[in-house]
Protein backbone atom coordinates (compact mmCIF):
# COMPACT_ATOMS: atom_id res chain seq x y z
CA UNK A 1 0.00 0.00 0.00
CA UNK A 2 1.44 3.64 -0.83
CA UNK A 3 2.17 5.63 2.55
CA UNK A 4 0.21 7.97 1.33
CA UNK A 5 -2.82 5.68 0.92
CA UNK A 6 -1.94 4.05 4.45
CA UNK A 7 -1.80 7.95 6.43
CA UNK A 8 -5.41 8.59 4.67
CA UNK A 9 -6.74 5.88 6.51
CA UNK A 10 -5.14 6.50 9.50
CA UNK A 11 -4.86 9.97 9.95
CA UNK A 12 -8.42 10.66 10.64
CA UNK A 13 -8.11 8.09 13.75
CA UNK A 14 -5.06 8.58 14.70
CA UNK A 15 -6.39 12.01 15.36
CA UNK A 16 -9.79 11.27 16.20
CA UNK A 17 -9.92 12.92 20.39
CA UNK A 18 -12.87 10.39 21.12
CA UNK A 19 -10.32 7.55 20.61
CA UNK A 20 -8.07 6.72 22.93
CA UNK A 21 -4.94 4.64 21.12
CA UNK A 22 -2.88 2.38 23.41
CA UNK A 23 0.63 1.54 23.08
CA UNK A 24 4.23 1.03 24.69
CA UNK A 25 7.07 3.67 24.12
CA UNK A 26 4.24 5.82 22.36
CA UNK A 27 7.30 8.82 22.11
CA UNK A 28 8.41 6.23 19.37
CA UNK A 29 5.09 6.53 17.20
CA UNK A 30 4.89 9.78 18.27
CA UNK A 31 7.69 10.78 16.66
CA UNK A 32 7.31 8.98 13.72
CA UNK A 33 3.74 9.76 13.13
CA UNK A 34 4.20 13.51 13.32
CA UNK A 35 7.18 13.67 10.54
CA UNK A 36 4.30 12.18 8.43
CA UNK A 37 1.67 15.10 9.67
CA UNK A 38 -0.78 13.52 12.15
CA UNK A 39 -0.91 13.72 15.42
CA UNK A 40 -1.28 11.03 17.83
CA UNK A 41 -3.75 12.11 20.37
CA UNK A 42 -5.52 10.96 22.93
CA UNK A 43 -2.97 8.26 24.13
CA UNK A 44 -2.36 6.01 26.81
CA UNK A 45 1.33 4.36 27.63
CA UNK A 46 1.36 0.79 28.96
CA UNK A 47 5.28 1.53 29.69
CA UNK A 48 4.87 4.21 31.34
CA UNK A 49 1.93 2.81 33.55
CA UNK A 50 4.52 0.15 34.34
CA UNK A 51 7.33 2.85 35.02
CA UNK A 52 5.01 4.52 37.45
CA UNK A 53 4.00 1.49 38.86
CA UNK A 54 6.93 0.06 39.54
CA UNK A 55 9.92 2.41 38.80
CA UNK A 56 13.19 0.40 39.97
CA UNK A 57 12.21 -3.23 40.72
CA UNK A 58 14.12 -5.66 38.20
CA UNK A 59 13.01 -6.11 35.44
CA UNK A 60 12.73 -3.77 32.19
CA UNK A 61 9.15 -1.47 30.86
CA UNK A 62 9.13 -2.51 27.41
CA UNK A 63 6.19 -4.42 25.71
CA UNK A 64 8.05 -7.89 25.63
CA UNK A 65 8.96 -7.43 28.96
CA UNK A 66 6.10 -7.00 30.43
CA UNK A 67 4.07 -9.24 28.40
CA UNK A 68 6.01 -12.00 29.80
CA UNK A 69 5.87 -10.51 33.71
CA UNK A 70 1.96 -9.59 33.40
CA UNK A 71 0.58 -11.77 30.60
CA UNK A 72 2.58 -15.04 30.82
CA UNK A 73 3.24 -14.78 27.43
CA UNK A 74 6.44 -14.90 25.12
CA UNK A 75 6.27 -11.51 22.01
CA UNK A 76 7.87 -12.46 18.80
CA UNK A 77 11.31 -11.21 18.57
CA UNK A 78 11.74 -8.98 15.09
CA UNK A 79 14.57 -10.78 14.54
CA UNK A 80 12.55 -13.88 13.98
CA UNK A 81 11.04 -11.75 10.65
CA UNK A 82 13.99 -9.94 9.38
CA UNK A 83 17.10 -12.38 10.50
CA UNK A 84 20.02 -11.08 11.64
CA UNK A 85 23.74 -10.12 10.95
CA UNK A 86 24.66 -10.54 7.70
CA UNK A 87 21.86 -12.20 6.32
CA UNK A 88 19.72 -9.98 7.95
CA UNK A 89 16.44 -8.14 5.48
CA UNK A 90 14.65 -4.73 5.79
CA UNK A 91 11.25 -4.81 8.24
CA UNK A 92 9.76 -3.45 3.96
CA UNK A 93 10.89 -7.02 2.71
CA UNK A 94 9.44 -9.28 5.13
CA UNK A 95 6.57 -11.34 4.01
CA UNK A 96 3.44 -9.05 4.51
CA UNK A 97 1.43 -11.77 6.58
CA UNK A 98 4.27 -12.58 8.80
CA UNK A 99 4.72 -8.73 9.14
CA UNK A 100 1.02 -8.34 9.73
CA UNK A 101 1.02 -10.78 12.69
CA UNK A 102 4.27 -9.64 14.26
CA UNK A 103 2.11 -5.98 14.59
CA UNK A 104 -1.20 -7.44 15.27
CA UNK A 105 0.38 -9.46 18.28
CA UNK A 106 2.13 -6.23 19.86
CA UNK A 107 -1.47 -3.85 19.50
CA UNK A 108 -2.95 -7.14 20.67
CA UNK A 109 -0.81 -7.30 23.66
CA UNK A 110 -0.27 -3.43 24.56
CA UNK A 111 -4.25 -3.46 24.56
CA UNK A 112 -4.60 -6.77 27.22
CA UNK A 113 -1.75 -4.98 29.39
CA UNK A 114 -3.36 -1.88 29.98
CA UNK A 115 -6.28 -3.66 30.96
CA UNK A 116 -4.42 -5.27 33.39
CA UNK A 117 -2.13 -2.27 34.78
CA UNK A 118 -3.97 1.01 34.31
CA UNK A 119 -6.70 -0.02 36.78
CA UNK A 120 -3.47 -0.69 39.46
CA UNK A 121 -2.98 3.24 39.01
CA UNK A 122 -5.91 4.03 40.99
CA UNK A 123 -6.02 0.95 43.78
CA UNK A 124 -2.30 2.19 44.30
CA UNK A 125 -3.26 6.26 44.17
CA UNK A 126 -0.86 7.22 41.86
CA UNK A 127 -2.81 7.94 39.06
CA UNK A 128 -1.65 11.79 38.99
CA UNK A 129 1.89 11.04 38.74
CA UNK A 130 1.26 9.22 34.96
CA UNK A 131 -1.11 11.94 34.06
CA UNK A 132 0.59 15.46 35.56
CA UNK A 133 4.34 13.78 35.05
CA UNK A 134 4.87 11.06 32.15
CA UNK A 135 1.61 11.07 29.78
CA UNK A 136 2.22 15.05 29.14
CA UNK A 137 5.70 15.04 28.96
CA UNK A 138 5.74 12.48 25.72
CA UNK A 139 4.66 15.44 23.12
CA UNK A 140 7.51 17.91 24.52
CA UNK A 141 10.00 15.20 23.92
CA UNK A 142 9.11 14.32 20.63
CA UNK A 143 9.04 18.25 19.60
CA UNK A 144 12.73 18.75 21.36
CA UNK A 145 13.81 15.59 19.56
CA UNK A 146 12.75 16.93 16.11
CA UNK A 147 14.10 20.16 17.10
CA UNK A 148 17.83 18.79 17.42
CA UNK A 149 20.81 21.01 17.85
CA UNK A 150 23.76 22.58 16.02
CA UNK A 151 27.32 21.09 16.34
CA UNK A 152 30.25 22.40 14.88
CA UNK A 153 32.22 19.91 12.99
CA UNK A 154 35.08 21.94 13.02
CA UNK A 155 35.81 21.97 16.35
CA UNK A 156 34.53 18.52 17.50
CA UNK A 157 37.56 17.52 14.57
CA UNK A 158 40.19 19.71 16.28
CA UNK A 159 39.35 18.38 19.83
CA UNK A 160 39.67 14.92 18.20
CA UNK A 161 43.23 15.93 17.51
CA UNK A 162 43.88 17.43 20.88
CA UNK A 163 42.74 14.12 23.02
CA UNK A 164 44.58 11.76 20.82
CA UNK A 165 47.71 13.88 21.59
CA UNK A 166 46.92 14.52 25.11
CA UNK A 167 46.39 10.82 25.30
CA UNK A 168 49.19 9.92 23.30
CA UNK A 169 51.49 12.24 25.74
CA UNK A 170 49.71 10.16 29.05
CA UNK A 171 50.61 6.74 27.76
CA UNK A 172 54.13 7.80 27.27
CA UNK A 173 54.22 8.83 30.76
CA UNK A 174 52.07 5.58 31.76
CA UNK A 175 54.88 3.51 30.55
CA UNK A 176 57.55 6.02 32.48
CA UNK A 177 56.41 5.22 35.63
CA UNK A 178 55.30 1.57 35.06
CA UNK A 179 58.51 0.89 34.20
CA UNK A 180 57.16 -1.50 31.11
CA UNK A 181 55.23 -0.67 27.89
CA UNK A 182 51.76 -2.44 28.55
CA UNK A 183 48.28 -2.52 26.79
CA UNK A 184 46.76 0.22 29.05
CA UNK A 185 42.98 -0.77 28.50
CA UNK A 186 43.76 -4.48 29.16
CA UNK A 187 42.48 -4.70 33.05
CA UNK A 188 44.30 -7.83 33.55
CA UNK A 189 47.41 -6.58 32.14
CA UNK A 190 46.95 -2.96 34.34
CA UNK A 191 45.92 -5.02 37.33
CA UNK A 192 49.27 -7.37 37.13
CA UNK A 193 51.18 -3.84 37.07
CA UNK A 194 49.87 -2.08 39.41
CA UNK A 195 49.06 -5.10 42.18
CA UNK A 196 51.72 -7.74 40.83
CA UNK A 197 54.65 -6.25 40.18
CA UNK A 198 54.36 -2.80 42.06
CA UNK A 199 52.63 -4.32 45.08
CA UNK A 200 50.39 -1.20 45.44
CA UNK A 201 47.83 -1.53 48.65
CA UNK A 202 44.12 -2.15 48.15
CA UNK A 203 44.06 -5.10 46.12
CA UNK A 204 41.06 -7.58 45.22
CA UNK A 205 40.76 -10.47 42.68
CA UNK A 206 37.64 -10.70 41.28
CA UNK A 207 35.67 -13.60 40.22
CA UNK A 208 37.61 -14.76 37.34
CA UNK A 209 40.77 -14.12 39.70
CA UNK A 210 42.28 -10.84 37.98
CA UNK A 211 42.88 -7.95 39.65
CA UNK A 212 40.21 -4.97 39.89
CA UNK A 213 41.41 -2.13 38.10
CA UNK A 214 37.32 -0.28 38.22
CA UNK A 215 37.32 3.30 38.18
CA UNK A 216 36.78 3.65 42.23
CA UNK A 217 39.68 1.21 43.00
CA UNK A 218 42.06 3.62 40.46
CA UNK A 219 40.35 6.97 42.09
CA UNK A 220 41.65 5.63 45.68
CA UNK A 221 44.62 4.70 45.01
CA UNK A 222 45.28 8.57 43.41
CA UNK A 223 43.95 9.96 46.47
CA UNK A 224 46.22 8.11 48.41
CA UNK A 225 48.94 9.64 46.35
CA UNK A 226 49.93 7.08 43.43
CA UNK A 227 50.82 8.74 40.41
CA UNK A 228 50.02 6.02 37.96
CA UNK A 229 46.71 5.17 38.47
CA UNK A 230 45.93 9.20 38.73
CA UNK A 231 47.53 9.04 34.85
CA UNK A 232 45.50 5.73 34.20
CA UNK A 233 42.14 7.41 35.68
CA UNK A 234 43.11 10.69 33.23
CA UNK A 235 43.84 8.15 30.29
CA UNK A 236 40.88 6.81 30.52
CA UNK A 237 38.58 9.85 30.57
CA UNK A 238 40.50 11.46 27.36
CA UNK A 239 40.47 8.57 25.21
CA UNK A 240 36.79 7.94 26.39
CA UNK A 241 35.94 11.57 25.59
CA UNK A 242 37.45 11.12 22.28
CA UNK A 243 35.59 7.93 21.28
CA UNK A 244 32.60 9.08 22.50
CA UNK A 245 32.14 12.30 21.49
CA UNK A 246 34.47 14.13 19.53
CA UNK A 247 34.65 11.24 17.17
CA UNK A 248 31.14 9.75 17.41
CA UNK A 249 29.30 13.07 16.82
CA UNK A 250 29.64 13.99 14.11
CA UNK A 251 28.10 11.03 12.99
CA UNK A 252 25.10 11.58 14.18
CA UNK A 253 24.53 14.74 11.93
CA UNK A 254 21.70 14.28 10.12
CA UNK A 255 22.13 14.96 6.60
CA UNK A 256 18.11 16.42 6.40
CA UNK A 257 18.59 18.93 9.16
CA UNK A 258 22.41 19.32 9.56
CA UNK A 259 21.72 18.96 13.05
CA UNK A 260 22.06 16.32 15.99
CA UNK A 261 18.60 14.63 17.59
CA UNK A 262 19.21 12.48 20.69
CA UNK A 263 16.42 10.21 21.86
CA UNK A 264 14.94 10.91 24.98
CA UNK A 265 13.63 8.08 27.47
CA UNK A 266 11.14 8.30 30.35
CA UNK A 267 11.24 4.49 31.72
CA UNK A 268 14.98 4.20 31.80
CA UNK A 269 16.22 5.24 35.31
CA UNK A 270 15.19 4.37 39.16
CA UNK A 271 14.33 7.40 40.66
CA UNK A 272 12.57 9.67 37.29
CA UNK A 273 15.34 11.46 35.88
CA UNK A 274 15.43 11.21 31.85
CA UNK A 275 18.21 9.69 30.06
CA UNK A 276 18.90 10.26 26.70
CA UNK A 277 20.89 8.06 23.68
CA UNK A 278 22.02 8.05 19.80
CA UNK A 279 23.90 10.21 21.06
CA UNK A 280 23.99 10.35 25.05
CA UNK A 281 24.19 14.30 25.56
CA UNK A 282 23.71 13.88 29.49
CA UNK A 283 27.00 12.62 30.44
CA UNK A 284 29.18 15.03 28.89
CA UNK A 285 31.55 15.71 32.41
CA UNK A 286 31.09 19.53 32.97
CA UNK A 287 33.91 19.80 35.78
CA UNK A 288 36.86 19.16 33.42
CA UNK A 289 38.39 21.31 30.81
CA UNK A 290 37.84 18.58 27.61
CA UNK A 291 34.14 18.30 28.88
CA UNK A 292 33.80 21.92 28.36
CA UNK A 293 35.24 22.29 25.35
CA UNK A 294 32.63 19.29 23.57
CA UNK A 295 30.13 21.29 25.58
CA UNK A 296 31.43 24.72 23.06
CA UNK A 297 31.18 22.46 20.25
CA UNK A 298 26.60 22.84 20.93
CA UNK A 299 26.26 26.23 18.90
CA UNK A 300 22.98 28.26 18.39
CA UNK A 301 21.69 28.53 14.80
CA UNK A 302 22.11 31.60 12.81
CA UNK A 303 20.65 34.67 14.39
CA UNK A 304 20.02 32.35 17.63
CA UNK A 305 21.70 32.20 21.03
CA UNK A 306 21.56 29.26 23.14
CA UNK A 307 20.15 29.72 26.76
CA UNK A 308 20.70 27.13 29.23
CA UNK A 309 18.74 27.46 32.56
CA UNK A 310 19.89 25.52 35.26
CA UNK A 311 18.50 25.04 38.89
CA UNK A 312 21.22 25.91 41.70
CA UNK A 313 21.44 23.56 44.21
CA UNK A 314 18.28 21.95 43.86
CA UNK A 315 18.28 18.33 45.93
CA UNK A 316 19.50 20.45 48.56
CA UNK A 317 16.98 22.69 48.54
CA UNK A 318 15.10 19.90 48.53
CA UNK A 319 16.63 18.18 51.26
CA UNK A 320 15.95 21.43 53.65
CA UNK A 321 12.65 21.27 52.49
CA UNK A 322 11.67 17.61 53.43
CA UNK A 323 14.16 17.00 56.50
CA UNK A 324 13.05 20.95 57.80
CA UNK A 325 16.46 21.50 58.24
CA UNK A 326 15.73 25.40 59.73
CA UNK A 327 19.35 26.61 59.09
CA UNK A 328 19.55 25.24 55.48
CA UNK A 329 16.13 26.76 55.28
CA UNK A 330 17.47 30.27 56.56
CA UNK A 331 20.31 30.38 54.13
CA UNK A 332 18.39 29.89 51.01
CA UNK A 333 15.59 32.05 52.18
CA UNK A 334 18.17 34.64 52.85
CA UNK A 335 20.07 34.50 49.16
CA UNK A 336 23.22 33.00 51.06
CA UNK A 337 26.08 31.04 49.74
CA UNK A 338 24.96 27.72 51.19
CA UNK A 339 28.44 26.15 51.14
CA UNK A 340 30.04 29.38 53.18
CA UNK A 341 27.04 28.96 55.41
CA UNK A 342 27.30 25.34 56.27
CA UNK A 343 31.17 25.72 57.00
CA UNK A 344 30.27 28.93 59.26
CA UNK A 345 28.09 26.13 61.15
CA UNK A 346 30.53 23.52 61.45
CA UNK A 347 33.42 25.16 61.84
CA UNK A 348 32.87 28.57 63.47
CA UNK A 349 34.74 30.01 60.51
CA UNK A 350 32.87 33.56 59.71
CA UNK A 351 31.52 33.74 55.83
CA UNK A 352 33.37 36.92 55.25
CA UNK A 353 36.70 36.39 54.40
CA UNK A 354 36.44 32.56 54.61
CA UNK A 355 39.15 30.76 53.60
CA UNK A 356 38.35 28.85 49.75
CA UNK A 357 39.45 25.35 51.44
CA UNK A 358 36.93 25.48 54.22
CA UNK A 359 33.97 25.95 51.62
CA UNK A 360 35.27 23.51 49.47
CA UNK A 361 35.18 20.91 52.18
CA UNK A 362 31.67 21.83 53.36
CA UNK A 363 30.75 21.62 49.63
CA UNK A 364 31.74 18.12 49.65
CA UNK A 365 30.36 17.17 53.00
CA UNK A 366 26.61 19.14 51.78
CA UNK A 367 26.39 16.88 48.39
CA UNK A 368 28.62 13.91 49.91
CA UNK A 369 25.75 13.40 52.41
CA UNK A 370 22.94 13.62 50.12
CA UNK A 371 24.52 10.62 48.36
CA UNK A 372 25.09 8.99 51.75
CA UNK A 373 28.93 9.10 51.69
CA UNK A 374 31.51 7.06 53.97
CA UNK A 375 34.28 8.42 55.50
CA UNK A 376 36.21 6.31 53.25
CA UNK A 377 34.71 7.90 50.39
CA UNK A 378 34.80 11.68 51.58
CA UNK A 379 38.62 11.04 53.09
CA UNK A 380 39.06 9.87 48.97
CA UNK A 381 37.60 13.32 47.60
CA UNK A 382 39.66 15.74 50.01
CA UNK A 383 42.53 13.89 50.16
CA UNK A 384 42.13 13.83 54.35
CA UNK A 385 42.68 10.95 56.83
CA UNK A 386 40.03 8.62 56.80
CA UNK A 387 39.37 9.87 60.89
CA UNK A 388 39.50 13.55 59.93
CA UNK A 389 36.77 12.72 57.41
CA UNK A 390 34.55 10.79 59.75
CA UNK A 391 34.58 13.36 62.46
CA UNK A 392 33.94 15.78 59.90
CA UNK A 393 30.55 13.87 59.25
CA UNK A 394 30.01 13.48 62.90
CA UNK A 395 29.96 17.35 63.71
CA UNK A 396 27.84 17.46 60.36
CA UNK A 397 25.18 15.77 61.75
CA UNK A 398 25.45 17.11 65.28
CA UNK A 399 25.18 20.62 63.68
CA UNK A 400 22.12 19.48 61.31
CA UNK A 401 20.30 16.86 63.24
CA UNK A 402 17.39 16.84 60.96
CA UNK A 403 19.46 15.23 57.97
CA UNK A 404 20.02 12.11 59.95
CA UNK A 405 16.56 11.94 61.07
CA UNK A 406 15.78 12.41 57.23
CA UNK A 407 17.70 9.80 56.71
CA UNK A 408 16.83 7.29 59.19
CA UNK A 409 13.31 8.49 58.64
CA UNK A 410 13.24 7.27 55.18
CA UNK A 411 15.02 4.21 55.79
CA UNK A 412 12.66 3.14 58.12
CA UNK A 413 10.24 3.98 55.64
CA UNK A 414 11.58 2.07 52.82
CA UNK A 415 12.21 -0.84 54.90
CA UNK A 416 8.52 -1.67 55.43
CA UNK A 417 7.33 -0.48 52.35
CA UNK A 418 9.88 -1.35 49.84
CA UNK A 419 9.69 1.80 48.33
CA UNK A 420 10.52 5.56 49.08
CA UNK A 421 7.60 8.51 47.59
CA UNK A 422 8.30 12.04 46.69
CA UNK A 423 7.09 14.91 47.41
CA UNK A 424 4.56 14.25 44.50
CA UNK A 425 3.98 10.81 45.09
CA UNK A 426 6.33 8.97 42.78
CA UNK A 427 7.17 5.67 43.88
CA UNK A 428 10.68 4.45 43.71
CA UNK A 429 11.17 0.85 44.49
CA UNK A 430 14.26 -1.02 46.78
CA UNK A 431 13.09 -4.01 47.15
CA UNK A 432 16.54 -5.23 48.08
CA UNK A 433 16.33 -2.98 50.97
CA UNK A 434 15.14 -5.88 53.03
CA UNK A 435 17.72 -8.47 51.43
CA UNK A 436 19.49 -10.79 53.69
CA UNK A 437 23.02 -9.97 52.25
CA UNK A 438 24.53 -6.61 53.87
CA UNK A 439 26.02 -4.76 51.08
CA UNK A 440 22.83 -5.33 48.53
CA UNK A 441 20.73 -3.86 52.07
CA UNK A 442 23.08 -1.22 52.96
CA UNK A 443 23.11 0.11 49.30
CA UNK A 444 19.27 -0.14 49.11
CA UNK A 445 19.94 1.51 52.05
CA UNK A 446 22.00 4.87 50.72
CA UNK A 447 20.03 5.10 47.35
CA UNK A 448 16.62 5.19 49.36
CA UNK A 449 17.48 8.39 51.09
CA UNK A 450 19.13 9.86 47.96
CA UNK A 451 16.42 8.64 45.34
CA UNK A 452 13.72 10.83 47.51
CA UNK A 453 15.63 14.02 46.61
CA UNK A 454 16.74 13.50 43.13
CA UNK A 455 13.06 11.68 42.05
CA UNK A 456 11.54 15.21 43.52
CA UNK A 457 14.03 16.91 41.94
CA UNK A 458 13.65 15.36 38.58
CA UNK A 459 9.75 15.59 39.18
CA UNK A 460 9.86 19.43 39.39
CA UNK A 461 11.86 19.89 36.27
CA UNK A 462 9.21 17.61 34.12
CA UNK A 463 6.40 19.79 35.27
CA UNK A 464 8.72 22.97 34.38
CA UNK A 465 8.88 21.10 30.59
CA UNK A 466 5.40 20.17 30.22
CA UNK A 467 4.46 24.03 31.02
CA UNK A 468 7.49 25.67 28.88
CA UNK A 469 6.56 25.66 25.65
CA UNK A 470 2.70 27.35 26.23
CA UNK A 471 4.02 29.61 28.65
CA UNK A 472 6.78 30.76 25.80
CA UNK A 473 3.11 30.89 23.43
CA UNK A 474 1.24 33.10 25.73
CA UNK A 475 4.31 35.47 25.69
CA UNK A 476 4.65 35.14 21.80
CA UNK A 477 8.06 34.17 22.10
CA UNK A 478 9.86 31.77 19.36
CA UNK A 479 12.02 30.67 21.52
CA UNK A 480 12.57 26.18 21.38
CA UNK A 481 13.71 24.39 24.47
CA UNK A 482 16.37 21.55 22.78
CA UNK A 483 17.67 19.68 25.45
CA UNK A 484 17.31 18.41 29.02
CA UNK A 485 20.65 17.64 31.23
CA UNK A 486 19.40 16.54 34.85
CA UNK A 487 18.62 20.39 35.97
CA UNK A 488 19.44 22.34 33.17
CA UNK A 489 17.21 23.20 30.23
CA UNK A 490 18.96 24.36 26.95
CA UNK A 491 16.78 26.72 24.15
CA UNK A 492 17.47 28.08 21.27
CA UNK A 493 16.65 32.12 21.16
CA UNK A 494 16.42 34.42 18.59
CA UNK A 495 18.97 37.03 19.25
CA UNK A 496 16.10 39.89 19.14
CA UNK A 497 14.15 38.00 22.20
CA UNK A 498 16.78 36.82 24.42
CA UNK A 499 16.37 39.22 26.81
CA UNK A 500 12.36 38.74 26.76
CA UNK A 501 12.87 35.33 26.79
CA UNK A 502 14.70 34.51 29.77
CA UNK A 503 12.78 35.70 33.04
CA UNK A 504 9.83 33.47 31.56
CA UNK A 505 11.48 30.52 31.44
CA UNK A 506 12.95 31.46 35.12
CA UNK A 507 9.62 32.17 36.11
CA UNK A 508 8.08 28.72 34.81
CA UNK A 509 11.29 27.08 36.58
CA UNK A 510 10.94 28.75 39.44
CA UNK A 511 7.62 28.15 40.02
CA UNK A 512 7.04 24.33 38.85
CA UNK A 513 6.26 22.67 41.93
CA UNK A 514 3.21 24.84 42.56
CA UNK A 515 0.28 24.63 43.07
CA UNK A 516 1.30 20.94 44.05
CA UNK A 517 3.85 21.37 46.89
CA UNK A 518 4.44 24.85 48.15
CA UNK A 519 8.06 24.48 49.24
CA UNK A 520 9.44 26.45 52.53
CA UNK A 521 13.00 26.95 50.25
CA UNK A 522 13.23 29.21 47.55
CA UNK A 523 13.72 27.53 43.89
CA UNK A 524 16.24 29.60 42.27
CA UNK A 525 17.50 29.63 38.40
CA UNK A 526 20.41 30.64 36.71
CA UNK A 527 20.61 31.41 33.20
CA UNK A 528 22.43 32.52 30.49
CA UNK A 529 22.57 33.17 26.90
CA UNK A 530 25.70 32.51 24.50
CA UNK A 531 26.93 31.58 21.29
CA UNK A 532 27.50 28.02 22.44
CA UNK A 533 26.83 25.75 25.59
CA UNK A 534 29.82 25.91 27.29
CA UNK A 535 29.42 29.76 27.56
CA UNK A 536 25.98 29.51 27.91
CA UNK A 537 26.25 27.13 31.23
Amino acid sequence: MPIRAALALLKPLLEDRSVLKIGADVKHHYVVMNRHGAELCPYDDVTLISYVLNGGTAGGHDLASLADAWLGHKVRDLKELTGSGKSAVAFADVDPANAAAWAAEAADVALRLWQVLKPRLAMDGIVSVYERLERPLVPVLARMEQRGISVDRQILSRLSGELAQGAARLEHEIYELAGERFTIGSPKQLGDILFGRMGLPGGSKTRTGQWATTAQVLEELAAEGHELPRKIVDWRQMTKLKSTYTDALPGYVNPQTGRVHTSYALAATTTGRLSSSEPNLQNIPVRTTEGRKIRGAFIAGKGNKLVSADYSQIELRVLAHVADIHQLRQAFAAGADIHAATASEMFGVPVEGMPGEIRRRAKAINFGIIYGISAFGLAGQLSIPREEAADYIKRYFERFPGIRDYIETTKDFARRHGYVETIFGRRIHYPDIRASNVHLRSFSERASTNARLQGTAADIIRRAMVRMDDALARERLSARMLLQVHDELIFEVAEDEVEATIPVVQRVMENAAMPAVSLSVPLQVDARAADNWDEAH
